[in-house]
């Protein structure tokens, strides 16, 4: 059987995120208390943009001392290359920790959200019986694996952005495409571990719909980038990530 072009594929994950939005229209009151969470984790980000952004020219001289003997205007230039570099692998690790965090500290109000599109969906799954102390512990480990790889992308990223020019595109565009993969690794975590599955197994699955997946993700990326968008995004995101897991799920099912 043929798979649909990628560009069908990528809609198709786009428009799950569209279904999630929708919700603000059928349960605005579920989704206003998943959009407090990420209120008050976006003021302590916001926050922390601001430190990098005042701090900026520090930090570039810091790490570019070798530039400190060379003549102008190649030293200034190495020093706005690097600010930049910093600026955007700095705004881009805090962009793929976002979701992490957010879903730390909301998550009661988005295992609700994902809870009710499951119902909505029928046949919603029953979480297998692990106990408290070991599902915190994989949760934490689960957690700490994709902050420890988005940090791998964010220094990656940096590296890229020292290259004038090219490396400012380069970095965008592998920004946004780790950062739609990594957000989507994230957010589908309620429909998987409800399901029992591991880490590595959801990430085969996705990887299976990588098209599907990424449509999903580098969407919710590109929209969290968008100053106070994330507030109404993220429950959105979490309801949108339920209905990617069910499809994943069933066509995984089905090549099974």
């Amino acid at each position: 059987m043929n798979r649909p072009p990628a560009r069908i594929e990528l809609l198709a994950g786009a428009a799950f995120l569209g279904r999630g939005l929708r919700m603000w229209i059928t349960s605005p009151r579920l989704m206003l208390l998943g959009a407090l969470p990420a209120f008050i984790v976006g003021l302590v980000y916001l926050a922390g943009i601001v430190v990098l952004l005042v701090n900026l020219e520090t930090i570039a001289v810091a790490i570019s001392p070798f530039a400190s003997g060379w003549d102008e205007p190649w030293r200034t230039g190495m020093r706005v290359v690097t600010g930049v570099a910093v600026a955007a692998a700095g705004i881009l690790l805090l962009a793929y920790t976002f979701v992490a965090v957010t879903l730390l500290v909301g998550d009661p109000f988005y295992e609700r959200i994902w809870r009710a599109v499951e119902t909505s969906l029928g046949d919603a799954p029953v979480e297998p019986e692990r106990g408290l102390v070991r599902s915190i512990l994989r949760s934490v480990a689960d957690g700490l694996r994709l902050v420890g790889l988005a940090v791998g992308v964010a220094l990656m990223l940096l590296l890229f952005g020292f290259i004038p020019g090219l490396g400012q595109i380069v970095t965008i565009v592998l920004g946004a495409l780790f950062g739609g993969w990594i957000l989507a690794l994230e957010l589908t975590g309620f429909a998987f571990d409800a399901r029992g599955f591991t880490l590595s197994q959801r990430r085969r699955m996705l990887r299976a719909r990588r098209s599907r997946s990424l449509g999903f993700g580098v969407l919710t990326y590109l929209l969290f980038l968008i100053p106070g968008a994330a507030v109404i995004v993220m429950p959105a995101a979490v309801a949108g990530a339920a209905l990617l897991s069910r499809d994943v799920l069933e066509a995984d099912a089905r090549t099974a």
